[in-house]
């Protein structure tokens, strides 16, 4: 990304009111590649060049957290041979991309269940986090193996699991064992590919978020199309229950 880009990003980021944490469900490689008439795995490595270019994109607009759901609980039921795929793709890509994330100041985080995934995948991810640990720019959060149902319950399962007295469970309590613990609230929901639900994702930090669905495919999904999203959420009013 140029200077010029970038000054005009910053600006526009102080003109705006941006959220603070950005979760995005990254939908459509499938029927992208579909559409090309490629293999589906084809349009799961298009995906990842919108991971590259989100990421960076979104890095020069003062957005402390950003979340990306990359593979849920449920994806497992999809055919064998493009999970395994998928799985391996993102192993490499975690390893690869963390350097230049790294360099970029940015901290990784991992939510969901590292138990079941490849132990390629779960080492990768291991050393990222332990690369970035100490960086103070964005955090990214990697949201692999996750499910926003399984997330509470294992929360439950811990807080049963260390007899907290039932008088002393409230939501600041209840936070801290999610696998989100420690971060904020998501502000703004982005749905690529034209699908209308959050298909179990973040459902106990989303409570107030807004949210921002749009047809266009997770491989098109460009600088064009964040900027239309965080021009979206600037015009919302935010009450929270309020008047």
């Amino acid at each position: 990304m140029s200077g010029n880009t970038k000054a005009t990003l910053l600006t526009e980021g102080k003109k705006l009111r941006l959220p603070n944490h950005v979760a995005i469900i990254v939908d459509g490689n499938g029927r992208w590649a579909e559409r090309h008439g490629l293999p589906r795995f084809e349009g799961h490595l298009a995906g990842l060049k919108s991971v590259r270019s989100t990421i960076r994109c979104l890095n020069q607009y003062p957005i402390k957290y950003v979340t990306l759901y990359g593979f849920s609980t449920e994806n497992w039921n999809r055919p064998q041979d493009e999970v395994a795929g998928l799985l391996r793709l993102l192993e490499e890509a975690v390893d690869k991309e963390a350097q230049e994330l790294h360099k970029q100041g940015v901290k990784i985080r991992h939510l969901g269940r590292l138990e079941g995934l490849p132990q390629g995948l779960e080492q990768a991810i291991n050393r990222a986090i332990e690369l970035t640990k100490n960086n103070t720019g964005m955090t990214l959060s990697l949201a692999i193996n996750y499910g926003g149902r399984t997330e509470i319950l294992d929360a439950v399962r811990s807080i049963i699991a260390e007899c907290v007295p039932p008088q002393s469970i409230d939501e600041k309590l209840f936070n801290n064992y999610l696998y989100t613990a420690g971060l904020p609230d998501v502000d703004l929901i982005i749905r690529t590919g034209g699908e209308l639900r959050i298909s179990n994702f973040l459902i106990w930090q989303a409570t107030y978020s807004e949210y921002y669905f749009t047809d266009v495919l997770w491989p098109d999904f460009d600088e064009k199309e964040i900027k239309k999203a965080l021009l979206s959420y600037s015009q919302r009013q935010r009450r929270f229950g309020g008047v």
